[in-house]
């Protein structure tokens, strides 16, 4: 394979339909988020990108037989409430610059094609500490849509993303501008040390306000509490670990 290839399923008829875009990064909240969405509203396969710049590799199925990594395009049929969803989920981002950008160039023109209104893009925000209650923030290419995001649950903190948005998440915005399509970036914070299913709820719970979403979110809670207990075994360990106090004897020293 030299170059990315689109395989199309079929043709769905949406009405200029938002955008998710949910691929793996830190935590994997994007990838959580999409794919709890895909399989709460039953969501419908449409496309599959192959592509030179994806890991060279095969993932194997549980009954061993293998399917050459991809990212893969979903469409859903909204309601009068909820609007009609494109959602790009993947097994991995580009390991190339170069691939990350021709991959989101062409995430891009999928949008296009369906004359998608808005675009969410879905990552984590690495704090290096566990988060009790991970809060969601967000970066946009459109300034007039802030109070709206803000609106939503989001918020942003001056200095706090400094360091960008790497990967897919922030091209899409980047390039986005470019083509006049009006693109947020949704971010829950997160150690960065496990994958967060916690955090991907807060975000979830914020994307569910902006799209007038109501999903089931049982499957998630029981994955946070899983990792939870993970958590809570590792902060015991810690504990454990910790020097305790120190029986003095005339040979000590004291520093006041």
């Amino acid at each position: 394979m030299n170059e990315t290839t689109v395989v199309e399923y079929g043709e769905k008829a949406l009405d200029t339909p938002v955008m998710i875009v949910g691929l793996p990064g830190i935590g994997l909240i994007g990838k959580l988020v999409a794919e709890h969405i895909i399989g709460e509203l039953k969501a419908e396969k449409i496309m599959e990108i192959f592509s030179p710049h994806l890991p060279p590799q095969v993932n194997v199925n549980p009954d061993g037989t293998t399917k050459l990594v991809s990212n893969e395009v979903y469409a859903y049929k909204g309601n009068e409430k909820t609007p009609d969803l494109l959602i790009l989920v993947g097994d991995y981002q580009s390991v190339t610059n170069d691939g990350h950008y021709e991959l989101a160039g062409i995430y891009l023109d999928i949008a296009e094609k369906f004359k998608a209104r808005r675009i969410y893009t879905l990552g984590g925000y690495g704090t290096g500490k566990l988060m009790d209650v991970p809060h969601v923030l967000y970066a946009t290419n459109k300034a007039d849509i802030i109070d709206e995001v803000k609106s939503y649950g989001a918020m942003f903190n001056e200095g706090e993303l400094s360091g960008g948005i790497i990967g897919a998440s922030g091209l899409i915005l980047g390039l986005g501008e470019l083509r006049g399509i009006e693109a947020v970036c949704l971010m829950g914070e997160t150690s960065g040390y496990l994958v967060d299913p916690k955090s991907a709820q807060a975000v979830l719970a914020v994307l569910s306000k902006a799209l007038n979403l109501s999903v089931d979110t049982k499957e998630l809670e029981a994955r946070a509490a899983e990792i939870e207990k993970i958590i809570t075994k590792i902060k015991e360990m810690e504990q454990q670990q910790q020097p305790g106090p120190k029986d003095f004897t005339a040979e000590d020293k004291y520093i006041v």
